[in-house]
């Protein structure tokens, strides 16, 4: 670590099984620090498998943050995680801590760093009404009809994007304005800015693939199934919250429905695995002043402590 003061605040990002985990507890105890978990399937709880949450054992040599906040019945939004995230930091640094913030929910980032358009909140009786229509007609239905109120909106929107297509449907209702219209309008919130933003990435994809596969290996070797056949037996969950929209939930959830065998689920989950890294990369480098530290590289945590520690 370097001599000079130490960072107060560091953001730590990569894509899926890239090491951000063990590397932010390190990182955390060096620096004597708080992990904020910056991660939109840790907040659930019951997911603990497929989410490779943080061992107790891992939590007790370090506070964290934002982990088991939420029931997978549950939403949770960007916005919702500014907040929380936020007032955290204002706390931990209150009581004369830094703070580590590790995970790979880019979204999550781009919302804490660079601030939030003023928007309504959330509507429980207009979700509850768009849920019914969603299950009468389909969710590619309620994208063509925003796409009639909202083209902007729903131009971006895979038809299936069911959380989105459902969020700027029912900021429609409410407002009787587009969700675009809110995207640079006046009331944004501040950001928070970290002294070092650091970005695990590799410089070889077939190693991080390599980590995917054996990671997800782990997984199923853990009982991860059994995790999803015991959260499919509570009876209030459905394929189409946000929880069970996780990557690798998802893929086993609809297996277990039937839709495909099985035993393809290790192939699937791989797959889409493979693709949420991609689109994680693809945010990383859209996202100005980190520092990159490749995550393949033998001395990649030595790199990240001596990157943190040059803050000062």
């Amino acid at each position: 670590m370097s001599t000079g003061a130490p960072p107060a605040v560091v953001a730590l990002a990569g894509p899926t099984a890239s090491g951000k985990s063990a590397a932010a507890l390190v990182l955390a105890e060096q620096l004597g620090a708080e992990i904020v978990s910056v991660d939109s399937a840790l907040v659930y709880r019951g997911m603990d498998i497929g989410t490779a949450k943080p061992t107790p054992q891992e939590r007790a040599r370090v506070p964290h943050h934002l982990i088991d906040i939420r029931d997978p019945a549950q939403a949770y939004s960007a916005a919702e995680f500014a907040g929380d995230a936020t007032r955290l930091v204002q706390d931990i640094r209150g009581r004369g801590r830094a703070v580590v913030l590790a995970g790979g929910t880019m979204l999550y980032f781009k919302a804490l760093f660079d601030g939030l358009d003023a928007m309504p909140p959330a509507d429980a009786d207009v979700r509850r009404a768009l849920d019914e229509e969603a299950q009468a007609r389909g969710w590619p239905a309620l994208h063509a009809q925003l796409a009639q109120v909202d083209p902007a909106t729903a131009a971006r929107l895979a038809p299936n994007d069911a959380q989105r297509i459902q969020r700027a449907l029912e900021v429609f209702r409410v407002t009787g304005q587009p969700l675009s219209h809110f995207h640079g309008h006046a009331g944004r919130t501040r950001g928070l800015r970290p002294d070092v933003f650091l970005s695990l990435e590799p410089t070889d994809r077939a190693w991080l693939h390599q980590r995917i596969e054996q990671r997800f290996d782990a997984m199923l070797a853990a009982g991860f199934l059994d995790e999803v056949r015991q959260l499919r037996a509570r009876g209030d969950l459905h394929a189409q919250l946000p929880s069970m929209r996780c990557v690798g939930y998802r893929q086993a959830w609809e297996a277990l429905d039937g839709a495909w065998p099985l035993d393809s689920v290790r192939e699937r989950g791989i797959a889409a695995t493979r693709q949420l890294a991609k689109r994680q990369l693809t945010w990383l480098r859209g996202m100005g002043s980190r520092k990159m530290v490749a995550c393949d590289a033998p001395d990649a945590l030595a790199q990240v402590l001596r990157a943190a520690g040059g803050a000062g």
